[in-house]
């Protein structure tokens, strides 16, 4: 009865206003037009068949679309507080943003967040604080069987491609790279020239579907491998053999992203949706990755080569590490992305409920290697939501050597967190391929943004660390890092993880260990169950 009631009621309006228009004033036509108007889209949402709140409630319905098409914009800045926005909230966006102009960063009267809350985190300062060093700390990857190590900064570009990142984007993370003396990980979707023109050290991702180095049919192209690691600026090589955001799913860019020159660079149609296969067709079993490894490594002539996981099953990474000691050789670098870290598009249930967060499976790689001897050659690098000092401090108390940003990065060149990533609607020329909106950025002053932000962060986890009273990465300790378990009771992470010994897997495995161990397979990703 409504719907009908508004139709009617505009069509006398109509009606009225037209009689008074044709005897007054021509302003009244601009009246009749307007409700002429509005009678058009009554009727039209009357019968229409899509929207059920449009047939009920004609015109006033579409200010439920309004609502909701504005609602991030209004929870984001009139309503959450400054510590509740997610992903990133709004004082870490803010200290970002601060970082990346060149302002400190600072705030006054003290901290808003609920420190009496469980899981709330603090780190242990020491009484006798330490000079923080001249130099900012860095890490060599390269083990016994690379040939030219590579000296990582504590905080690099994360990976992303070209395709969920516009070129601009790209150029300017690249120029901030190469300014700044940290690496930039290219991302699955190839090796193109907006990684490669600034000059930075790039760590080359090579994904399941080999873009930028594969054959017609999709698969692995050593000849088109080899020709690209020689350039100078690929210092690393990463095998991502899962993401944080979506493990078990592969890549996916949305069709609207897929530009003709995407499609060039990654050998696939333009303007169709580029899914990667979600495993690798080169290898299919934990000694295969290893062989797979030791191949590129030899293909690119030593530099050093390692793998990206999101980690799901304790069983796989002892699989790996089987496979590793049969062999007798290993990767020179394993990166563990959080189920926390981001993506430009991803199915709500992976972005959820898949895969471990950061700290549970850095602990778990970390702990694996250390019990099978094989820490002190492989280095851990650790991704996932790292965008504070005290974000990175953290990592290294939990196993890793380095960390990479991602988000972070984006939002130090000016992503305002709108979401928008998989629509080809950035609002600021970076998650986009529109060139309209790829305009709006410009590629100088965000490089400098990217420089600023990487160092200023740094620094701050450096001067957090001398704060610990350690001036080195690698003393810190576990010790170092408490939190509340219950309202009265705070364990630092010692005494809350269980924290192996070099080489105890292979002497006599922990009771809560054992059972993995006995199941994991060096010739198979699937556990061996035995009775």
């Amino acid at each position: 009865m409504s719907r009908f009631f508004v139709v009617g009621f505009l069509a006398i309006a109509v009606v009225v206003v037209g009689v008074v228009a044709s005897i007054g004033s021509w302003a009244w036509w601009i009246l009749v037009a307007l409700v002429a108007a509005a009678l058009g889209v009554g009727v039209y949402d009357v019968v229409q068949t899509k929207h059920a709140v449009l047939r009920n409630y004609p015109i006033l319905g579409h200010l439920r679309y309004l609502l909701e098409g504005i609602r991030p914009e209004l929870q984001q800045y009139f309503i959450e507080r400054n510590v509740d926005g997610r992903p990133f909230d709004r004082d870490v966006r803010t200290m970002i943003y601060e970082r990346a102009k060149g302002i400190h960063g600072e705030l006054s009267f003290g901290t808003e967040r609920d420190v009496e809350s469980v899981g709330y985190e603090a780190l242990v300062h020491s009484t006798a604080p330490v000079e923080e060093p001249d130099e900012s700390p860095r890490v060599l990857i390269g083990g016994p069987d690379c040939r030219h190590p590579y000296s990582m900064a504590l905080l690099n570009i994360s990976a992303m491609s070209f395709g969920a990142l516009s070129g601009n984007a790209l150029r300017a993370l690249n120029q901030g790279a190469a300014a700044g003396g940290f690496a930039h990980d290219t991302g699955e979707g190839g090796l193109t020239p907006y990684h490669l023109e600034a000059g930075a050290d790039v760590v080359w991702e090579i994904g399941s579907a080999y873009f930028g180095t594969r054959t017609r049919d999709g698969r692995f192209d050593p000849l088109e491998f080899t020709d690209r690691a020689a350039y100078d600026q690929v210092k690393v090589i990463s095998i991502k053999l899962s993401q944080g955001a979506k493990p078990g799913l592969g890549g996916v860019l949305p069709a609207p992203k897929v530009s003709a020159e995407i499609a060039r660079y990654r050998g696939v149609p333009a303007h169709e949706k580029v899914v990667s296969p979600a495993a690798h067709t080169e290898f299919h079993t934990p000694r295969g990755l290893i062989h797979f490894v030791a191949r590129l490594r030899e293909l690119s002539d030593g530099k050093p080569v390692g793998f990206k996981l999101c980690v799901g099953s304790r069983i796989d990474i002892l699989a790996i590490c089987k496979a590793i000691l049969a062999e007798g050789t290993a990767p020179d670098f394993i990166i563990v992305d959080g189920s926390e870290g981001g993506t430009a598009a991803a199915p709500l249930e992976y972005e959820d409920n898949i895969g471990l967060p950061l700290t549970d499976g850095l602990m778990t790689v970390h702990n694996a290697l250390v019990a099978t001897g094989l820490r002190e050659r492989i280095r851990l690098g650790a991704s996932g939501k790292v965008a504070t000092g005290t974000d990175i401090v953290k990592r290294l108390i939990q196993g890793a050597d380095y960390t990479n940003s991602a988000r972070a990065m984006m939002m130090a060149i000016g992503c305002i967190q709108s979401q928008r990533c998989h629509t080809n609607n950035c609002p600021v020329g970076v998650a986009t391929q529109d060139p309209r909106r790829v305009r709006a950025l410009d590629v100088a002053d965000k490089a400098l943004r990217a420089q600023r932000f990487q160092e200023a962060t740094v620094r701050q986890a450096v001067q957090i660390m001398a704060s610990l009273g350690v001036d080195d990465p690698t003393l810190l300790t576990p010790h170092m890092l408490r939190k509340k378990i219950s309202p009265t009771i705070m364990r630092s992470y010692s005494e809350l993880y269980e924290w192996l010994a070099p080489g105890q897997m292979l002497d006599d495995p922990p009771p809560g260990w054992r059972a993995d161990w006995t199941a994991a397979d060096p010739d198979s990703f699937r556990p061996v169950m035995r009775s």
